[in-house]
């Protein structure tokens, strides 16, 4: 009897040994989880109180990328892009620059077949009535700088349509979000915009992979990066209350206005913080009702709010 009780307290005591590691690293997760969920609940309130502003859905994720600590409000759910996906088509293109697949130098022609419509947003089509061949460089600055949506047709069409760009963002593990169709397509079917659309979350995904230099050469991250840092486009979104010359690398995208509802007003992209962390965001604001000022503001006021509150806690 004695022998029994002997080996089973011995076997207890080895269980014991093996089972607390685990036990603790257990404790110790839900106990990271439930501070980073606490810290971060006072910004989200602000996030949950600030969207009510746009009368419509608004899409955020958001994470500071050296420590991962995010937050994100209908992460999950779809959102129209509109001309956020020309980030993505961007990105697409470098990478077969960097396969050598394509050349920066490399010649393309743009026909007047090939512009979007008049009321579509396209400074080649303003300043080249007649056509003109331009770089592959030349027009990925147009594409992501002056968001020209003939440039991003040509390019889409350059790189072997939206299957290619597809296959390229599904090799880098991202798989909500979504280019299906073209910006002619959008610009004559006002729906065919709902069906390029983008997970905050997945998008978020996206830029971090982006910012830790995956999918892409160096030299090709720092010119992409370049453009989206210089883009004139949307300064009174994710810029609009921030700081004077803070660096933003970011795109917008924004749809038209029919029977008062705007299905897009977005903004995504990379934040300099102070210190030289960077907040990586995503907001989409969709089938809102609000003035262009008041959806325009709710990003400009979500950006500042986690500028915030990252800028407050130091590293």
């Amino acid at each position: 009897m004695t022998t029994v009780l002997s080996r089973c307290f011995r076997l207890i005591d080895k269980i014991s040994k093996n089972f607390l590691p685990l036990l603790h690293l257990l404790i110790f997760c839900c106990s990271s989880a439930f501070t980073q969920a606490h810290s971060t609940g006072g910004l989200r309130g602000q996030i949950e109180q600030i969207s009510r502003t746009a009368k419509g859905r608004v899409g955020v994720a958001m994470t500071l990328l050296e420590t991962g600590e995010s937050l994100s409000l209908n992460g999950k759910e779809h959102f129209p892009m509109q001309s956020v996906y020309k980030f993505p088509i961007a990105m697409a293109v470098l990478q077969q620059v960097d396969a050598g697949k394509l050349k920066l130098e490399q010649m393309v022609s743009v026909e007047k077949s090939d512009f979007v419509t008049p009321y579509q947003r396209s400074p080649i089509r303003d300043r080249y009535p007649q056509g003109v061949k331009l770089s592959v460089k030349e027009l990925l600055r147009y594409m992501v700088s002056e968001s020209d949506g003939t440039a991003c047709d040509v390019l889409l069409w350059v790189v072997g349509g939206a299957p290619v760009v597809m296959q390229y963002l599904r090799g880098l593990g991202v798989n909500g979000v979504i280019v299906e169709t073209t910006e002619k397509v959008m610009g004559h079917d006002q729906t065919a915009q709902y069906r390029n659309w983008a997970a905050p979350e997945e998008m978020l995904l996206l830029l971090n992979r982006f910012s830790s230099g995956k999918g892409l050469s160096a030299s090709s991250r720092q010119l992409l990066m370049q453009h989206m840092i210089v883009t004139p486009t949307g300064l009174k979104r994710l810029k609009g209350l921030l700081p004077a010359g803070t660096i933003v690398a970011h795109k917008t995208g924004t749809s038209g206005t029919s029977e008062g509802m705007t299905a897009a007003t977005n903004d995504v992209g990379i934040i300099t913080l102070p210190d030289g962390r960077h907040l990586a965001i995503a907001v989409f604001v969709s089938d809102a009702r609000a003035s262009e000022a008041e959806r325009e503001g709710v990003i400009a006021r979500i950006a500042r709010a986690a500028w915030d509150y990252w800028s407050s806690k130091r590293r």
